[in-house]
């Protein structure tokens, strides 16, 4: 099996939602010893935001400009880099209500029409179903209730566009409030990696 391991945080060593996506990656492993795993920094490596050129080669058919071919291959290479993928690990820090720039850039690369989902008659078809994804979630706030529910752009639109391109075998495995206090980053980790055990025990056990 090949997995993708993606991190977007900017944190660098501080980062919660890097500390979870590698633990996820590690029981993984322990759970499928044969796994091929391929890594991703988008904060090392940003992928480049569209261009009005990029769009117009890649969802309407233009002849690519110059302008466009450098963009236009890192986009290829992310999607190819995506589709050869069985299973992948998403680390995704909220910053700001939403995700990182870089996460999203990744995203909007990956969202092609006749590659990752089609327009039809039915209405939009997922084109890239059969993956599992775990999302290695971290917030610094408490958004899984009122009021800051509200306010949360994050985890619900990466599942809404993961579902959206056909992928639905997905977990999150959630660090929030890790802001709030030391106590509160702690029992947020612990509950996570908790999670992050009974996740992969199965498999472990079969």
């Amino acid at each position: 099996m090949k997995l993708l391991h993606i991190d977007s945080s900017i944190l660098e060593a501080r980062s919660v939602s890097r500390e979870l996506s590698a633990a996820v990656v590690r029981a993984w492993q322990a759970a499928e010893p044969g796994i091929e795993v391929t890594y991703r920094d988008l904060a090392l490596t940003p992928p480049p935001h569209l261009t009005g050129d990029v769009v117009a080669t890649m969802k309407l058919g233009a002849k690519p400009s110059d302008a466009a071919r450098s963009g236009l291959a890192a986009v290829e290479e992310l999607l190819a880099e995506f589709l050869a993928a069985d299973a992948i690990v998403i680390g995704a820090p909220m910053y700001n209500f939403s995700l990182p720039t870089q996460l999203k850039a990744w995203i909007d690369a990956l969202a092609q029409p006749g590659r990752t989902f089609a327009y039809t008659p039915e209405g939009p078809r997922g084109l890239a179903g059969g993956r599992r994804v775990v999302i290695a979630s971290s917030r610094g706030n408490i958004y899984t209730r009122s009021p800051a529910s509200a306010m949360d752009f994050h985890e619900p639109y990466l599942v809404a566009v993961l579902k959206f391109m056909g992928i639905t075998q997905i977990d999150t495995v959630r660090a929030e409030g890790v802001n709030l206090s030391p106590e509160h980053r702690s029992d947020a980790l612990q509950k996570a990696n908790a999670q992050i055990t009974e996740m992969f025990a199965d498999a472990q056990c079969a």
